[in-house]
């Protein structure tokens, strides 16, 4: 019988296997093993978008509704999962300004975690302004206080320095509750930004790690994608309820915002940015973090090769 022969791309598929690390890969590059991982990972592309319609329509149900059309938080969620949601709440201003995710997004998914079974279910920012103040104002502390959820005091002795393995980015100190969860829940919300244009999903990895961040904004679009490949979601919910449109990321005046009422939902988190950018009248391949991830197999900005579900309310 006729050996079969392995080619170079089985053994590295067997290399990564085997060994649970991109860089098990040897000295290819990073791009390469990231295809290599990721094609397998998320086969199917698809994403559900809510809009909520109705005048006084119900974030919390509009939430549920997106997550139910998707198949329902069971398919992501299993019973006893320790569940880390990551929001965006570094800013310590009112949910109304854009700036953080909105309470009521957050606090629906939290109990639909819950609802599947999860056995504890995390909130996990590493917020800019005092922790505190942006816990209070941004409704997230009182969102635990409702749900039962733990708030995560972002600690020094929470950040444990880890390889991100990025090309940018190898050796940097990591917010330990997010690489511990079962399950990682990515809550951004949908802003312009200075430097990168946009702030939707795979730039909210920003607050998930520690040291010194400023240095993260110098050729931010490699920075986003290096972060993006580390921090990989099992799910991605971008909060377009209201989006700031004008002095983000932080905002601060209500001439800032605008209320478009939508829920970008996916598994891709490369397609539920793209889907994002849309929002601003902007092109999904003219955001340069975008572009770079869809080039790296991190996912598809293509959103004609996505299936693209709806839920209006």
């Amino acid at each position: 019988m006729k050996k079969q022969l392995i080619t170079r791309r089985d053994s590295l598929k067997k290399i990564i296997r085997f060994s649970g690390s991109i860089l098990a890969a040897g000295n290819l590059p990073l791009s390469l093993t990231t295809k290599l991982v990721n094609a397998a990972d998320t086969p199917d592309k698809w994403i559900v978008e809510g809009h909520g319609r109705q005048p006084g329509y119900s974030v919390k149900e509009l939430t549920r509704k997106v997550f139910e059309k998707a198949g329902g938080m069971s398919r992501f969620i299993s019973k006893g999962d320790v569940v880390v949601i990551k929001p965006n709440i570094s800013w310590a201003r009112e949910p109304g300004l854009a700036a953080t995710t909105n309470p009521e997004v957050l606090q629906a998914v939290i109990e639909l975690c819950q609802e599947a079974g999860a056995a504890k279910v995390r909130i996990a920012d590493n917020t800019i302004h005092d922790v505190q103040r942006c816990f209070y104002i941004t409704g997230a502390g009182q969102v635990a206080q409702k749900t039962g959820a733990d708030l995560i005091h972002p600690r020094s002795s929470m950040m444990k320095k880890m390889n991100l393995h990025g090309n940018r980015l190898d050796v940097w100190p990591v917010f330990t509750p997010l690489v511990e969860a079962d399950k990682v829940i990515n809550l951004p919300v949908a802003k312009v930004h200075g430097l990168s244009g946009l702030t939707l999903g795979m730039k909210n990895w920003i607050g998930g790690v520690g040291g010194r961040r400023s240095a993260l904004h110098q050729d931010i679009h490699q920075t986003i994608v290096d972060l993006a490949q580390f921090f990989k979601p099992h799910i991605t919910l971008i909060d377009a309820t209201r989006i700031m449109i004008s002095n983000g990321p932080s905002g601060g005046s209500p001439s800032d915002v605008k209320v478009v009422n939508r829920l970008i939902l996916s598994q891709d988190p490369v397609a539920a940015d793209a889907q994002g950018a849309l929002l601003f009248g902007k092109k999904p391949e003219d955001i340069g973090f975008i572009k770079l991830a869809d080039k790296w197999g991190l996912g598809t900005m293509d959103l004609a090769k996505v299936k693209q579900h709806s839920v209006v309310l």
